[in-house]
């Protein structure tokens, strides 16, 4: 199980059914290339991704805000209590091998932020545009071919 690489993806809490629909091909799509799905472990693009993940049997791990594992979306597989709110975004991006952000707010912003930061590997796929060299995807098939990639 160490050697399977742990991808983040990162977005919204609440989102339309478009951008819930390419979270879920995206944790879909990774889950396949054997990877492990993280996310914040709520809902929108985070239980988009988990059911995704978890519908091609993959591992769904949970980074969750709340001190209570209970809170996480019925999908993720294991379930980490932070009790920490938004400060939880430093540990799923130190988690991650690579991340993917799909929509996303001002939650997703400090993600994007702490990866480039970290100097994590990261793909947008409808997100925010911080910085030229930063990889955009048209598409959730090009988003995670672009991170498994770089991930090697």
């Amino acid at each position: 199980m160490a050697s399977r690489r742990i991808v983040a993806v990162i977005g919204a809490g609440h989102c339309d059914s478009e951008t819930r629909e390419r979270a879920y091909e995206v944790g879909r799509r990774l889950a396949e290339a054997g990877c492990i799905v993280a996310t914040g472990g709520l809902g929108g693009v985070m239980e988009g991704a988990s059911a995704g993940a978890a519908q091609a049997g993959g591992l769904v791990l949970g980074i969750l805000p709340g001190d209570d594992s209970r809170q996480a979306n019925a999908h993720v597989t294991v379930a980490v209590a932070t009790g920490m709110g938004e400060a939880r975004n430093a540990i799923l991006v130190a988690t991650a091998a690579g991340l993917i952000a799909v929509g996303g707010e001002y939650g997703t912003l400090s993600e994007i932020a702490l990866a480039l930061k970290a100097g994590k590997p990261l793909v947008t796929l409808d997100s925010w545009e911080v910085d030229e060299s930063v990889e955009r995807a048209g598409s959730p098939e090009a988003a995670v071919g672009w991170l498994l990639g770089k991930l090697g």
